[in-house]
């Protein structure tokens, strides 16, 4: 028999850190090779991470909620031979007598015990002199609302303070520590009054991390706004008349995604600025596009990328961001899908919106969203008629774009999008 570890992986290049926000076995499960283990979540990507190896989960080391830097052990799994990677004899004596070094004096005095050699980040020294360990999230968080964590009575593994701990001792839902024997922790109390007519709802760990994107990114980019109103009546018909066959020759629906996404790719060649980023030696131009499709899940939204996506022919493009969305709905990312995107498209109008104005995804220069296609009466040719109207909204970094170009750029998107005829379409 032999014991292997199963390590916080990497999901992304810049990533260093990852949490766990749940275990999908408990310990003494037997869990097979390959079989979804546990569910983590980044700033880039919430993924299901699968066992490594076969055999039962005989420990849990980080608790859900917890965040810690890449490479930390998160759970050991024991196997039914002995792996290669379990360390020998003598490193495993090395590694107990590390951990007993850890060991507070007081955990001998009735104390709970410190957390083992297996927590990866450093240990900080407290006012009292008592060690802590914290994920460097949780040490951020603490010092942003001027908490000591010391005071607090952790709800992780092993007594460890996590950051619902921080975030419920700032809005006054946590105790401080007992100055003697430990005491189990107790359920928050009610965030308002008896806690039936308001209710404290505690943050998932992918809402905590959009909340932390979104606010970067306001204090980032000074964001302008646009909105273009565009008649889609022709588009509209066509893809009435052709989705039952599109779908029964290549298996997949024909929505409205496809088609605008094409057009914003030719148009994103002919204005570049767009399509970049801002860096403090200058403007980077991407002449490539990486398209960001913003999708809504249970959890939040996510933004799978559809890489080279402007050398895509149509059909190919459908299949593409099909299977993106449908991945990004069942947590079948992988931490590659949702990396370089240079631009990115928000269908707002899937939840019956007509005008938005979203939050550029950091580090690009802009985001566009199309709004819900309406029956309208307009003017044409001094005469009233009833047309497909959909609202087009620009939201771009006005360090990069200016007015004038951000109206170009829609105008180009408006004039692809009336004029369009089945001919438009690059196969």
């Amino acid at each position: 028999m032999g014991v292997s570890q199963i390590k916080m992986p990497q999901l992304g290049e810049s990533v260093t850190e990852g949490t766990v926000d749940k275990w999908l076995k408990h310990e003494g499960d037997f869990v097979k090779r390959d079989e979804p283990l546990v569910e983590v979540v980044t700033d880039k990507v919430n993924a299901e991470i699968p066992s490594p190896f076969e055999g039962k989960l005989v420990k849990i080391a980080v608790s859900e909620g917890e965040t810690v830097r890449v490479g930390a052990v998160i759970a050991q799994i024991e196997t039914g031979a002995a792996d290669t990677t379990t360390p020998s004899a003598p490193a495993k004596e090395k590694e107990a007598a590390v951990a007993d070094s850890e060991v507070p004096p007081e955990a001998t005095a009735g104390r709970a015990p410190a957390p083992t050699a297996t927590s990866v980040s450093p240990p900080a020294e407290t006012s009292d002199g008592e060690r802590t360990r914290l994920s460097p999230a949780v040490r951020k968080l603490a010092a942003e609302h001027g908490i000591d964590p010391s005071t607090l009575r952790g709800s992780g593994m092993g007594g460890r303070v996590t950051r619902d701990d921080i975030l419920a001792a700032v809005g006054g839902g946590q105790t401080t520590a007992a100055p003697e024997a430990p005491v189990k922790p107790s359920a928050p109390a009610p965030a308002r009054g008896d806690g039936k007519r308001e209710e404290l709802v505690k943050l998932s760990v992918m809402r905590k991390s959009i909340a932390e994107h979104m606010v970067r990114s306001l204090a980032t980019s000074p964001h302008a706004w646009t909105l273009q109103e565009v008649d889609v009546t022709a588009l509209v018909r066509y893809r009435e008349a052709e989705k039952g066959s599109f779908k029964s020759r290549h298996g997949a629906a024909l929505t409205y995604l496809p088609f605008v996404a094409q057009i914003v790719c030719e148009a994103l060649r002919e204005f570049p600025w767009l399509n970049s980023s801002w860096t403090d030696d200058g403007v980077v131009l991407k002449h490539y596009v990486n398209l960001g499709i913003a999708v809504a899940i249970p959890d939040g939204l996510i933004v799978p990328v559809a890489k080279d996506a402007d050398k895509l022919g149509f059909t190919d493009l459908v299949r593409v961001l099909n299977d993106l969305v449908e991945r990004a709905r069942n947590k079948q990312l992988k931490p590659d899908d949702v990396q370089g995107g240079t631009f990115t498209l928000n269908n707002t109008g899937a939840t019956g919106s007509v005008a938005s104005q979203p939050i550029i995804n950091q580090p690009q220069a802009a985001i566009l969203t199309t709004e819900s296609i309406v029956k309208r009466p307009v003017v044409i040719d001094d005469a009233i008629a009833i047309r497909h109207i959909m609202n087009m909204c620009l939201s771009f970094d006005h360090r990069i774009i200016d007015g004038m170009m951000a109206g170009q750029f829609m105008n180009a998107l408006k004039k692809r999008l009336e004029e369009w005829t089945p001919g438009s379409i690059r196969l």
